[in-house]
């Protein structure tokens, strides 16, 4: 599933939106996923001004304090370019929410607009840039975990999973209800702490009994919370973001 009709050429340049997550915990993901739009030929703008994308507050019930945080972040973005980011949770806030945020406001239009140019990163590359990937590492069993967002919301299951499988050397393989939430969800980890360790200690069950090397997911969060408590079961699965994952597979210079 994909909630796209149609996709743009590729572009001379696009706006990278690093998200939260990724400038505090994974700064690398963000490198990377810059590195691998900027190898296609296509030059990445950072606004440094960006902050959150007003989540949070949406989640929670504050729709002034999310449209004013909103609004601050439209207006990072003036020109008319995609707007990148590499999280399914984000992009969805950015793509699905904001027009539904401004509803009514002046802003309308603008937030409808800005909305209409948002793209998760995995879309991005496959859908947009239609990316050919090299793979240069050694044989390896990867388990990836895809998001609710990017699953249910952005719809880009399909991508994630695509570009992993143009890697020669990775074997993609099958978890038991690989399509159920890790628990974490933002706030729901902390409003409901009992439930949310249930359901992450579930999921990692799962990951370790697929026998996979290693664990990629395109989303900071659920990977802070899943290789979180692997690590606290000391179980020997590394976890990673899928833009780092890609570059480090395919960038000749880490072989």
């Amino acid at each position: 599933m994909n909630l796209r009709k149609s996709y743009p050429e590729q572009p001379e340049r696009i706006y990278f939106f690093g998200t939260c997550l990724i400038d505090i915990l994974y700064p690398e993901a963000g490198l990377a996923g810059m590195q691998l739009i900027r190898r296609e030929g296509v030059d990445v703008i950072y606004p440094l001004n960006q902050t959150c994308c007003g989540q949070p507050a949406w989640n929670s019930g504050y729709r002034d304090e999310a449209r004013e945080v909103a609004a601050a972040q439209m207006a990072c973005f003036p020109e008319d370019y995609p707007i990148v980011v590499p999280s399914g949770s984000c992009a969805g806030m950015l793509r699905q929410h904001y027009p539904a945020l401004f509803a009514g406001t002046p802003q309308q239009d603008a937030a409808q607009a800005f909305s209409e140019r948002v793209f998760e990163l995995t879309e991005f590359l496959s859908r947009v840039l239609k990316i050919k990937l090299n793979d240069l590492g050694k044989p390896v069993k990867v388990a990836l975990h895809v998001s609710c967002s990017a699953r249910r919301e952005m719809g880009v299951a399909n991508e994630h999973q695509s570009l992993l499988q143009q890697l020669s050397n990775v074997e993609l393989v099958e978890q038991e209800r690989k399509e159920e939430c890790c628990g974490f969800g933002g706030t729901f980890a902390v409003k409901h702490a009992q439930i949310s360790a249930a359901m992450v200690e579930e999921k990692a069950t799962a990951l370790v009994a697929s026998g996979a090397d290693a664990l990629v997911s395109g989303d900071c969060g659920c990977l802070l919370n899943i290789a979180g408590h692997l690590e606290y079961r000391k179980a020997q699965l590394p976890g990673s973001h899928i833009a780092s994952f890609l570059w480090e597979r395919t960038n000749a210079a880490e072989g």
